[in-house]
């Protein structure tokens, strides 16, 4: 089984309902990716992660370059093997994590020079290096390297690094070819990234001159860092408008659960957050009637489970109050069970919005979802 991408249904507001084949399967589309930094979804075994229902997930080059070493994996097996995920995974480039080291990086054309936060040891990390490392770990998508820069920007920051996120992906197009060239077919997809901050003409031009490196697909970078929720959507529909139809769509690091659909109505197949695992961490519940904060005192008696319509095992079997005792106690079991929750409850999520493309549905559906949330945390 080879890679390919079909879309199969769209619906009125512009979402598409697809399936993304990779070797190990296929992903149905659109898709909410749980982000495994490390070689591991924090708090979640991978038995679970098929239990809920998780067909691909992200991995980050990044951290996994630093610790254990790409080359160790490779001589593993791969990244697959190595953490016993027979599904599909992405990896990122690493490109986000070295932007945010800003005391411990340069930034350059040839690369990234950069420390190490472990350790202090210097790297560089250039499109090539990003391209290699990705190879090694046997990823099934690989992301380019790319220059993320923080919003607000000034209009010529944006547009050095746009013209640096194109060259980077050129860069890494051509080594990415040589090596199948030599190796014969790699079984990895490599996608660009579109760049260009909150400057509609600066997306739409980093849109054209990645078009031109033909990716099999395109993600859409350097947005939800901070930008207001309307800002990512406009970026977001300045660069679909312009994309190929017949190529999945990455938008990366999104979002709230009130947000997916707006997301999704934009011509978005892919997305990944950290917010579902990292929000369980802090005692931060999502629930089909908003956020539940369930570190309150109101919880203490509270025998119902965390949502009421959730049909994952954790509601199924346990109570608001005694979560607020995990908590309180700081005992493990706490961030175990609410991730479990929040990564169903946001798989879940993209099971009804893909439903609610096949019939037409999708802006009821995110109109009920906004309405839910607006009322802010319990």
């Amino acid at each position: 089984m080879k890679f390919s991408f079909e879309v199969v249904k769209t619906d009125p507001s512009g979402a598409r309902r697809g399936r993304l084949t990779t070797p190990l399967g296929a992903i149905q589309t659109p898709v909410f990716m749980p982000v495994g930094t490390q070689a591991t979804v924090k708090g979640l075994t991978q038995e679970v992660l098929e239990e809920l229902g998780a067909e691909i997930i992200l991995a980050n080059t990044y951290h996994l370059y630093l610790r254990p070493g790409h080359e160790l994996v490779r001589k593993l097996g791969g990244l697959h093997r190595f953490m016993s995920w027979p599904h599909a995974i992405l990896t990122d480039s690493g490109g986000y994590q070295v932007f945010s080291l800003s005391d411990l990086r340069k930034m350059t054309d040839e690369g990234v020079r950069f420390r190490s936060h472990l350790d202090g040891s210097e790297h560089l990390l250039t499109p090539e290096k990003a391209a290699e490392i990705q190879l090694a770990l046997g990823s099934d998508i690989a992301m380019v390297l790319d220059e993320c820069i923080e919003t607000p920007a000034p209009r010529d920051k944006a547009e050095a690094a746009l013209t640096r996120t194109t060259e980077w992906a050129r860069r890494a197009r051509i080594y990415f070819q040589e090596c199948a060239q030599r190796n014969g077919n790699l079984s990895q997809w490599q996608f660009g990234i579109v760049q260009g901050a909150t400057f509609a003409d600066l997306r739409r031009e980093s849109a054209r001159q990645l078009l031109d490196l033909d990716f099999p697909g395109y993600a859409v970078g350097g947005l939800a860092v901070g930008e207001p929720h309307e800002s990512t959507c406009e970026m977001a529909a300045e660069v679909t408008a312009l994309l190929p139809k017949d190529r999945p769509r990455y938008l990366m690091g999104v979002g709230r659960p009130d947000e997916l659909a707006d997301y999704v109505a934009l011509g978005i197949d892919m997305m990944d957050c950290v917010l579902p695992t990292r929000a369980a961490r802090h005692a931060c519940l999502y629930t089909s009637e908003g956020r539940v904060l369930i570190k309150n005192a109101r919880f203490a008696q509270d025998q119902r489970p965390i949502d009421p319509q959730c049909t994952c095992s954790v509601c199924r079997r346990y109570s608001r109050a005694y979560l607020r005792h995990l908590f309180a106690a700081g005992e493990i079991t706490a961030a175990i069970l609410a991730t479990h929750h929040n990564v169903h409850f946001y798989l879940d999520i993209m099971r009804q919005i893909r439903e609610a493309t096949e019939f037409g549905k999708l802006v009821n559906f995110s109109s009920d979802m906004r309405t839910r949330y607006a009322r802010g945390p319990a």
